[in-house]
């Protein structure tokens, strides 16, 4: 027997008792995409361009769950395409409530060894994130609370300091970040010598106000001398982690020697497609900080596989961008440590795309007690940057 709590039951209100299944009915998606103002160049990348797939997955109760995931400007259509032939044919006349069940069901779309697995784990990712929310909004609980409830409040850090200084001088992007009243900044290096990314990190540090969190994330661009190399050139400027310092190609063992050898945490995972990866991490002691990504894994349910397997490691959990999801996620946790955003110009759908997007608080994010994610989505703005069927 499933007892749904009406709106008001989370103040005391009356519980509904109700025999059936949280059944899904359908699944629908939207494809939206939006353009940068500018082109944003990492240490071995560049965006021009924001793209997503809002997904909502409908139950006979009449209840709507809705989320967005991904940023896959390239595989978008590809991704919406293997929602609707090949994830809701298995998902569809489910009970939404049995959470394990549906993501099991959804799992066979990773399968296919001739095409890129991200795609799949993409698409399942906004279907587990949209029965979550159907979860959370049955119940008449967030889903912060839902996952384990540790705090309603986390610092929320930019993703910045781009090459090229899209958003003006490394001072004055700084400067833009405490003006949002945002508690950070993870600054991109990899890109430059050491010599010449220490120097930049050093002017961050000395544009940054009092207490300002500032990370440094390579993607993957050095090698493990260089990466010592600017560990140490920038060991006394107060750096919470350094993130994937180091190449793809052998980067756990890398990472390992990174973290043993330097000064600095080290943070990665969003490389990772399971949480068996990010354990291979951990059990080598190559990570302090695991930044797994839902959006890119498989959703909210395998990000909390990994945060159980990181908390018996003593690793601390983030994430990967996507703050709408991220923040609940990360709140859940006794060993959360921060969400991640983009400057408005570099993300304009965090700042856009949510109507009721909460305002910062000391630089932290306050989640609401609105069951399941939360967000009123802004049809507007959708209606302005769908994706139309020519």
């Amino acid at each position: 027997m499933r007892h749904i709590l009406t709106p008001e039951a989370s103040s005391g209100g009356r519980e509904i008792e109700n025999n059936s299944p949280l059944k899904i009915t359908r699944i629908e998606t939207i494809p939206i995409r939006a353009p940068l103002t500018t082109d944003f160049k990492g240490s071995h990348y560049h965006m021009t361009h924001r793209a997503t797939l809002i997904t909502r997955v409908y139950t006979a109760d009449g209840i709507i769950g809705e989320a967005y995931a991904g940023d896959e400007d390239v595989n978008l259509m590809e991704i919406q395409r293997v929602v609707h032939s090949e994830l809701a044919p298995a998902i569809v006349g489910l009970d939404a409530m049995a959470t394990e069940q549906c993501w099991l069901a959804g799992y066979p779309v990773t399968y296919d060894i001739l095409r890129d697995r991200r795609i799949g784990l993409v698409a399942l990712a906004g279907v587990d994130a949209a029965i979550w929310d159907a979860v959370g909004k049955a119940l008449g609980q967030p889903l912060w609370r839902l996952w384990g409830g540790y705090r309603r409040r986390v610092p929320l850090i930019a993703i910045g300091g781009y090459y090229g200084d899209p958003l003006g001088t490394i001072e004055e992007e700084m400067q833009s970040y405490a003006s949002l009243g945002l508690a950070g900044v993870k600054f991109k290096v990899g890109g430059r010598s050491p010599a010449e990314d220490a120097e930049r990190v050093a002017r961050a540090r000395a544009a940054s106000p009092k207490g300002f969190k500032i990370a440094i994330d390579a993607n993957q661009g050095y090698n493990v001398a260089q990466a010592i190399e600017l560990a140490q050139r920038i060991a006394d400027l107060n750096i919470i982690w350094f993130e994937e310092p180091v190449g793809w190609d052998n980067d756990a063992q890398g990472m390992r020697d990174v973290r043993m050898r330097g000064p600095l945490p080290v943070c990665a995972g969003q490389s990772e497609h399971s949480p068996v990866g990010c354990r291979n991490l951990m059990s080598i002691g190559a990570i302090d900080f695991c930044n797994f990504d839902a959006s890119w894994s498989g959703g909210p349910t395998v990000w909390r596989r990994m945060a159980a397997i990181a908390g018996s490691y003593g690793v601390a959990v983030g994430h990967h961008e996507e703050p709408q999801v991220a923040a609940h996620l990360v709140a859940s946790q006794t060993h959360g440590s921060v969400v991640e955003c983009f400057h408005p110009d570099r993300d304009p759908f965090w700042w856009n795309l949510i109507a009721n997007r909460p305002s910062l608080e000391e630089g932290e994010l306050v989640l609401s007690d609105a069951p399941g994610l939360g967000w009123q989505l802004n049809m507007e703005y959708i209606e302005q940057h769908q994706i139309r069927a020519e």
